[in-house]
């Protein structure tokens, strides 16, 4: 039977060497009020420590002095095994300081592993991640020096097929956020961005005789219809009722809790992005991009767009009236909607559907998209792309590696250059007004995301957008398909190249 304690009573119940996992989705629906009285405590007492941090997409909210960032800066955690830091903004300094043990493996990975648990089952097969830097036999899912246990990735053979083999520890502590508890502990998620792992983590922790930790804004007499209901409440040991975090009106579109017909997807966006302390600025680089990259949809294609330059994707999607005609999704489970950005990047405008997360790597392990749209830090000749590590920020892989380790057509967007890159457009004529300082595109990259060799042998189509040329994955590496006009192949492309392409 559950108990309701106060947030800080909660804390008490967390022993030293827990391992906590925590549903929320990168700057989203993370239980900040039980992060905190987790470091109240820890300042008081010393205690927990030596905590394991578990969560597929991350916990931050975009602050370093919210949410777990005080303790684990403290010293409470010797061990984070993550999907994406990029929330989590002194976090992921620390962990380039070898403060203490990170592993970044991809969202879905964990996902899928925390599912696996959650069933009995210690790990989880997967060929995401094979020929990329989590293999063990590239680099390892391990981020700095501290960081070289071989636990959580094993390759492995299953009836003469290739599989990384991911693998989690047990879970002892589930922190979960949920909007409303009725008397019988049922939680529901009505005023939620999405659910996420939530369900499996809370009946993996329960598996292993561990406690389930949820925060909610209220408690109610009249139960949630059974289907609106994520966690029974015979998998609820404490609940801890806290005032809901105040929310701009615009946040309302992106709950579910009443239509938004596809007219108004612009405008409830735009409300939001202004909302946002993340979102880029406009980039006529960015642009000439977006345009060029958007022109690879096809109606009824099921589509993912990555954050960053690939949103311009969408903008021009909907201008062209293609954005009417596909199917968006987004990594946290939402299908049939418009993705928000920023630091609510998670949620989606008008969704039709909003499933657990497991379920939506399901779709994209298995290549059930059409089209993805994605970043990239550099790009080498052989096509390879590093997307999650720059030599001064990791961020991390995200469900990048889930998203295009099988998707048919795959197109990144990325600038030729950067730190100083300047260009316009008249028509469809493009001049380059400066260079950027730092090449894009380089002899080798420093770790590999996306697999060149991998998506030969899927039989994936694989372009690489910029704001001058599209390239292509060719047989033997890059290949040149495009140059937009007002483009000087040899002065403005292969000139700044470090390496010869088709």
């Amino acid at each position: 039977m559950f108990e309701i304690m106060s947030a800080d009573e909660a804390a008490l119940q967390i022993n030293d060497g827990d391992c906590i996992c925590v549903n929320s989705f990168v700057g989203i629906e993370n239980p900040i009020e039980l992060h905190e009285a987790i470091h109240r405590r820890f300042l008081k007492e010393g205690s927990p420590k030596n905590l394991t941090l578990v969560s597929s997409a991350g916990f931050g909210v975009f602050d370093e002095n919210r949410s777990a960032e005080g303790y684990i800066r403290d010293g409470a955690v010797s061990k984070i095994i993550c999907g994406h830091f990029g929330a989590m903004l002194s976090t992921k300094r620390l962990i380039l300081e070898d403060r203490f043990e990170a592993y970044n493996l991809p969202l879905g990975c964990i996902s899928h592993a925390i599912r696996a648990q959650a069933s009995g089952v210690p790990g989880a097969l997967s060929k995401v991640g094979l020929d990329i830097f989590v293999d063990p036999r590239q680099e390892g899912p391990g981020i700095n020096h501290l960081s070289t246990s071989d636990d959580y990735v094993k390759a492995v053979e299953v009836d003469g097929e290739e599989f990384l083999y991911y693998k989690l520890p047990k879970l002892t502590v589930a922190l979960i956020k949920g909007t409303a508890a009725d008397h019988k502990g049922n939680i529901s998620f009505d005023d939620m961005f999405m659910s996420g792992d939530a369900l499996s983590i809370c009946q993996a922790v329960r598996a292993n005789g561990g406690k389930v930790i949820v925060q909610v804004d209220r408690l109610v007499a009249t139960p949630a219809r059974p289907r609106n209901t994520i966690i029974p409440g015979c998998l609820v040991d404490i609940i801890v009722v806290t005032e809901p975090e105040e929310r701009p009106v615009a946040y309302r579109a992106l709950t579910g809790g009443f239509e938004i017909p596809y007219e108004e997807w612009k405008s409830w966006y735009e409300m939001i992005d202004a909302l946002s302390t993340t979102r880029p600025q406009a980039n006529p680089v960015y642009n000439i991009i977006g345009k060029r990259a958007s022109k690879e949809l096809h109606e009824d294609d099921i589509v993912n767009i990555g954050i960053g330059i690939p949103e311009t994707v969408t903008k021009y999607a909907r201008k062209s009236g293609m954005l009417a005609r596909i199917t968006m999704t987004v990594e946290s489970g939402g299908i049939g909607g418009f993705p928000a950005s920023g630091t609510v990047f998670g949620a989606m405008i008008g969704a039709a559907s909003v499933y657990d997360m497991a379920n939506q790597f399901d779709l994209y392990d298995n290549g059930g998209l059409d089209i993805c749209f994605m970043g990239a830090f550099e790009v080498d000749q052989y096509g390879n792309v590093n997307a999650h590590k720059s030599p001064s920020m990791y961020p991390g892989i995200g469900g990048f590696a889930n998203i295009t380790a099988k998707t048919p057509t795959v197109v990144f967007c990325l600038t030729f250059n950067t730190k100083g890159l300047s260009a316009s457009r008249k028509g469809d004529a493009v001049t380059i007004l400066e260079n950027g300082k730092i090449p894009k595109f380089v002899e080798k990259v420093g770790s590999i995301s996306f697999s060149a060799k991998r998506a030969r042998e899927n039989g994936q189509r694989v372009l690489y957008v910029t704001e001058r040329c599209v390239f292509g994955l060719g047989e033997r590496g890059l290949k040149l398909l495009e140059v937009y006009p007002g483009i000087d192949r040899q002065k403005d492309i292969l000139d700044l190249l470090p390496f010869e392409v088709e």
